[in-house]
């Protein structure tokens, strides 16, 4: 804590303006610890909140907007690459899919506090080609709960912060060995999770021209086509396989209960 503080007393609004843009752009670094040493500066006249607050939601809303267009333009190729390193990337769109189908628009207040789905909201409410001025109304409301929210914290406990500063000072090298064992242990972990689940990376495809040939063989009265998009399917001018059904992804349980058993099943989505 002393380390931050010490960077933001030296470089000011540049260095957690930054920090900001840079989380809302994706990239992994925490804003939120940022914002909790600056609500902290701002409450021992290091930094000044009328500068601090415009500027960190303005950089926000910046990189979030960056997103939403990105997402409307590349469709679920940028959610892909987000995605890609969660152990599961299928799961991590789907988590933030599943969180706009139940919450809509308002998942945009909320989103910044979730793991994932803070990064996935701007792209995601892109590729539904949700109106810019929407998404900025709601994701202004979101963006500002976050900061104000750390921001505070950061205000109203600054001696607390400052008496765990001190704890961390006290017990520097005991700390320092506890956290590298840790990020290590946590390093194997994510290794062996990722090795459990390449199994079930491999999915068997079937080749467009081969279905066809299937559909217009005999074999067809034992051929179910199904359509397991995450988000896309209601649209007007969805594109849908004739002859296909729809069973929603995020409620597989009781959909799973209604396909034949003595079909052969293909599967399609986003």
């Amino acid at each position: 804590m002393t380390d931050w503080v010490s960077l933001i007393s030296k470089h000011g609004y540049g260095l957690v303006i930054a920090i900001v843009f840079a989380e809302a752009i994706g990239l992994p670094v925490p804003a939120a610890p940022a914002l909790v040493v600056a609500g902290a500066a701002v409450a021992g006249h290091l930094l000044r909140a009328s500068i601090l607050l415009p500027f960190t939601l303005a950089v926000m809303l910046l990189g979030d907007s960056l997103l939403f267009f990105a997402g409307r333009y590349s469709g679920w190729a940028l959610l892909g690459f987000l995605c890609k390193v969660s152990v599961n990337p299928e799961t991590c769109i789907l988590r933030s899919a599943e969180s706009f189908y139940k919450r809509g628009k308002t998942t945009l207040v909320v989103a910044k506090f979730i793991p994932g789905v803070n990064t996935m909201g701007p792209p995601l409410a892109g590729s539904m080609k949700m109106r810019f001025s929407q998404f900025l109304r709601f994701d202004a409301m979101g963006a500002a709960l976050y900061i104000l929210t750390y921001f505070a914290l950061g205000f109203v406990g600054r001696d607390f912060l400052k008496a765990i500063s001190q704890g961390f000072q006290v017990a520097g090298h005991a700390i320092e060995e506890t956290l590298i064992a840790a990020l290590v242990v946590y390093a194997i972990y994510r290794i062996w999770l990722m090795c459990r689940n390449r199994v079930d990376r491999v999915v068997p495809r079937v080749q467009v021209q081969e279905l066809i040939d299937k559909l217009s063989s005999e074999e067809a009265d034992r051929l179910l086509v199904v359509d397991v998009r995450s988000h896309g399917y209601y649209d007007p001018d969805a594109a849908r396989i004739r002859g296909s059904i729809r069973i929603e992804p995020n409620n597989l349980e009781q959909e799973l209960q209604k396909l034949p058993k003595d079909h052969d099943i293909y599967l399609y989505c986003t």
